[in-house]
């Protein structure tokens, strides 16, 4: 019997150009879908056929209310061997093994830098000036000499931490469980507190996993302290930034301006007013979405898929007893 596969959410249509999925096309259909289904009813409607389903991080969650109405579902296999927005424990009940994928290492980072960088010089704006038939319209700044204040100094934040000390600034960094020789190992100072940092930032980014502690940390007392100097990159996660205060903070003039790739909606409704929000720059949650990273996403997947169907799951996060 042919076991049928989805991979959801292909945005750029080309999840099947990024693996060989050789070793599944003679015992598998595989479906691809390149558009986003946020209704619950319509989603469960759709995916009711499927034995088998890949998802793009966290883009469409799995929750009990959705797990339950799949009773085909055998295998869920997401990029990354961790989802918040997957409910294991449902996944489980409900007799679902999942499954993880390995990750790129670099690629949001490096979008932090690019947020950060045009920002700074106004690449962007100057970008559009150029493209209306104009010439030199807005002066940049300098990043040689800023002060980065960095909201969580994990991985992501020692190598966006990295870049800025090559560029030459001064790097400050603060999280709830930072010590000072966690910082000084990546060249850092550490804050005593997120006010703190803050209140000496020129530049703050964020790169924290969302939780309770997290989610909401960035208010209208976190931007006041940032200042009309200061920029907001957040390449983490939406929530942990009051969307609210935020776009209070850039009507008013309160803060520098802000580059966002992450939202609390996604994708971000096209009427959103962030998208009209004046001395924000915006990218569609492309943090992680390069080629080289693609590559490693849809290779594991197809391999975590032939393995569970021939009896041998591999690269599993949760499973049934």
């Amino acid at each position: 019997m042919t076991t049928k596969i989805a991979l959801l959410d292909d945005y750029q249509n080309v999840a099947l150009s990024m693996a060989d999925w050789s070793a599944l096309r003679a015992r598998a259909e595989i479906t691809c879908f390149d558009d986003h289904e946020a209704d619950l009813d319509a989603l469960a409607a759709r995916l009711a056929p499927f034995e088998c389903i890949g998802i793009m991080r966290e883009r469409t969650p799995f929750p009990a209310a959705l797990m339950e109405r799949l009773p085909n579902l055998r295998l869920l296999v997401t990029t990354g061997m961790r989802n918040a927005s997957v409910d294991l424990e449902a996944a489980v009940g409900a007799g679902v093994t999942v499954c993880g994928t390995g990750a790129g290492n670099t690629a949001t980072a490096e979008l932090t830098w690019g947020l950060i960088l045009s920002l700074l010089r106004q690449i962007h704006l100057n970008h559009a000036v150029m493209r209306a038939g104009g010439w030199q319209d807005h002066i940049g700044l300098d990043v040689a000499g800023k002060t980065l204040g960095l909201i969580g100094l994990g991985r992501l934040g020692a190598q966006v931490a990295r870049v800025g000390l090559a560029f030459g600034m001064k790097v400050v960094a603060w999280s709830q469980n930072l010590t000072d020789e966690r910082a000084g190992e990546i060249g850092a100072s550490r804050a005593e507190s997120l006010q703190a940092l803050l209140e000496v930032a020129d530049i703050a980014t964020i790169h924290l996993v969302l939780s309770n502690r997290s989610r909401g940390l960035v208010g209208a007392a976190e931007l006041a302290a940032l200042g009309p100097a200061g920029y907001l990159v957040n390449t983490s996660r939406g929530p942990i930034v009051d969307e609210g205060a935020l776009l209070a903070a850039l009507e008013a003039g309160t803060i520098a301006g802000a580059g966002l790739d992450v939202y609390d909606t996604e994708p971000l409704p096209a009427d959103h007013p962030l998208r009209g929000a004046p001395n924000l720059l915006l990218s569609p949650h492309v943090g992680y979405v390069t080629q080289e990273t693609y590559e490693v996403f849809y290779a594991d997947m197809a391999g975590v898929m032939a393995a569970f169907l021939d009896g041998a799951p591999s690269r599993v996060i949760a499973a049934p007893g």
